[in-house]
C-alpha cells in the first residue's frame, strides 16, 4: 500500500493534538517529497440561512436571500465621487438587454486538483485586515485558509449574496461536483456571473443571458451557468474583476478548512483573532446543510464517519488516523516517491481493485477525498479490518508493511476516540 508520511499535528488555540509529532523510524520506507501548505489566499457551507453583509451601495436594513434566510446590512460603504454610482454605459446596439450572448470559456482556470471542504465561515462588517487573516491562518490545525471579497446585490429586483472569486483558487472549496464543472469556472473567469440552482429558478435566470447587477456600478453581466455553492446564503458568484467593478467589499469573508479538529473550537479561536461583530459559523451545524445534498458529508471528519459505516465494525478513528499518517487530512496529498497519490496515498494499482465512486459523479478519483475515503474503509475491511483485534492489526498492517506504522495508526485512533467520542 501507500508509504505515509510524518502528521502534522496541532490542535486550535495551542492544546494538544490528536497525538505528538512522531518520530520517524529509521528508512524502511521512502520519503514523500514535501509540498508547502496553503496559507490565506485572496480567493466560503450549505443551506438556507444567509448572512450578514457588507452592502456596496444599496441601504436596506433586512432581505430575504433567495436561499430563503434573513440577513442584516450591519453598515454600507461610503458613496465614492459624484458619478461613482451611476450605471456602467449600456450594451452596444449589436446586443439588446435580455438577449442571449456567446457562453464561451472567455478566461483559462487551473485544473481541479483537490478539494478543500470549509469548516468554518466568518464574515466581517468590512474589510477583514491581512494581518488578522494570516493569524488563522497560523493556528494549530488550521490547514487551508481563503478570504475573499463580497456584498449583497441586486438582481431581477432581489437582494442576493455576491462573492467575489478567483475561479481557479475558489473551485476547491466547492462541493466536488460543482468544482469538477470546468465550463462554469471558465464562464467565471470570462467575468460572466454563476449562481446557485435556487437563485437560477427563484430569478428565472438563463444560461447565456445578460442580467443588470445592481451595486456601486450597474453593469450588465451574462449568467455562465449553476450549481451548489455549499455556503449559507451565498447564491452567487463572479469574479474577482467583475467584484472590483461593482464596488464590492475586499476579503469580508474568510474560510477556514481544519480537518480533524472539532469544529466548534475552530469557530471560538477564529473569533478570538477577529472580535466582536464578525459572523463566525459552525459548517458543521444542521441548519447550514443543504436539502438536496444533507446526506453528503462536509469536511474530513464527516468523510470519516460516514465511510466507516460502509464497514461494520470499523471504526472512523482508524479511518482518521489513516488519513492524518498518509497527508495529514488532504494537506500533502501529491505523488510519493513510491508514486502512491491522494489524501489517502493509494498506489494507482491498488486504486484499480479497491477505489470508489464516494460522491456518485460517475468516477472514481484517487485525488478526491470523497471518494479516497471510502476507497480505504473498502481496502481496510478487505483484509479483515471491521473484525477488530489482531485481523484490524493485520489490515492496517497491509495498508503500510511496518510494524512502526500500525502502531502510530493505532495510537492516533485512540487519541481521536479519546477527544471525539
Amino acid at each position: 500500500m501507500a508509504p505515509p508520511s510524518a502528521p502534522r499535528t496541532g490542535a486550535i488555540g495551542g492544546g494538544e493534538a490528536p497525538a505528538a509529532r512522531p518520530h520517524r523510524p529509521g528508512r524502511n520506507r521512502p520519503e514523500k517529497k514535501r509540498r508547502a501548505s496553503r496559507g490565506a489566499a485572496a480567493g466560503p457551507r450549505r443551506g438556507g440561512r444567509a448572512l450578514p453583509f457588507l452592502i456596496g451601495g444599496i441601504a436596506v436594513l433586512a432581505v430575504a436571500s433567495t436561499s430563503g434566510g434573513v440577513y442584516a446590512a450591519l453598515t454600507t460603504r461610503k458613496a465614492g465621487p459624484a458619478g461613482a454610482e451611476s450605471p456602467q454605459e449600456a450594451a452596444p446596439p449589436s446586443v439588446r438587454p435580455g438577449d442571449p450572448v456567446n457562453v464561451a470559456t472567455g478566461g483559462q482556470v487551473a485544473p481541479l486538483r483537490r478539494v478543500v471542504p470549509p469548516d468554518v465561515l466568518a464574515v466581517g462588517t468590512g474589510s477583514i485586515p491581512a494581518a488578522r487573516i494570516n493569524r488563522i491562518a497560523r493556528l494549530g490545525g488550521v490547514g487551508d485558509v481563503a478570504a475573499v471579497a463580497g456584498g449583497a446585490v441586486q438582481l431581477q429586483g432581489r437582494q442576493v449574496n455576491a462573492l467575489a472569486v478567483d475561479p481557479s483558487a475558489f473551485r476547491s472549496w466547492t462541493p466536488p461536483a460543482t468544482a469538477k464543472k470546468t465550463d462554469l469556472w471558465a464562464a467565471l473567469a470570462g467575468n460572466q456571473f454563476v449562481v446557485s440552482p435556487a437563485a437560477a429558478r427563484q430569478l428565472q435566470l438563463n444560461r447565456g443571458y445578460q442580467y443588470p447587477v445592481v451595486a456601486r456600478t450597474m453593469p450588465r453581466l451574462t449568467m455562465g451557468g449553476s450549481g451548489p455553492l455549499g455556503l449559507p446564503g451565498i447564491d452567487m458568484l463572479v469574479s474577482e474583476k467583475s467584484g472590483q467593478e461593482m464596488g464590492l467589499v475586499p476579503n469580508v469573508a474568510v474560510l477556514v478548512n481544519a480537518p480533524g479538529v472539532d469544529p466548534a473550537k475552530v469557530v471560538r479561536a477564529v473569533g478570538k483573532v477577529l472580535g466582536h461583530g464578525t459572523s463566525v459559523l459552525n459548517l458543521h451545524e444542521s441548519k447550514y446543510q443543504t436539502p438536496a445534498d444533507g446526506d453528503r458529508p462536509g469536511g474530513y471528519l464527516d468523510l470519516y464517519k460516514q465511510a466507516a459505516r460502509s464497514c461494520s465494525g470499523l471504526s472512523w478513528t482508524v479511518l482518521a488516523a489513516i488519513g492524518q499518517v498518509e497527508s495529514d487530512h488532504g494537506r500533502n496529498a501529491g505523488r510519493s516517491s513510491a508514486g502512491a497519490l491522494g489524501p489517502m496515498q493509494f498506489l494507482p494499482s491498488t486504486w484499480k481493485a479497491y477505489g470508489v465512486d464516494g460522491d456518485r459523479d460517475g468516477k472514481a478519483d484517487i485525488m478526491n477525498p470523497y471518494d479516497a475515503i471510502p476507497g480505504a474503509a473498502k481496502y481496510l475491511c478487505a483484509n479483515g479490518a471491521g473484525r477488530g483485534g489482531r485481523q484490524l492489526y493485520r489490515a492496517v498492517w497491509q495498508y503500510n508493511h511496518a510494524d512502526w506504522y500500525v502502531q502510530k495508526v493505532l495510537d492516533l485512533a485512540r487519541a481521536y476516540s479519546a477527544r471525539y467520542e
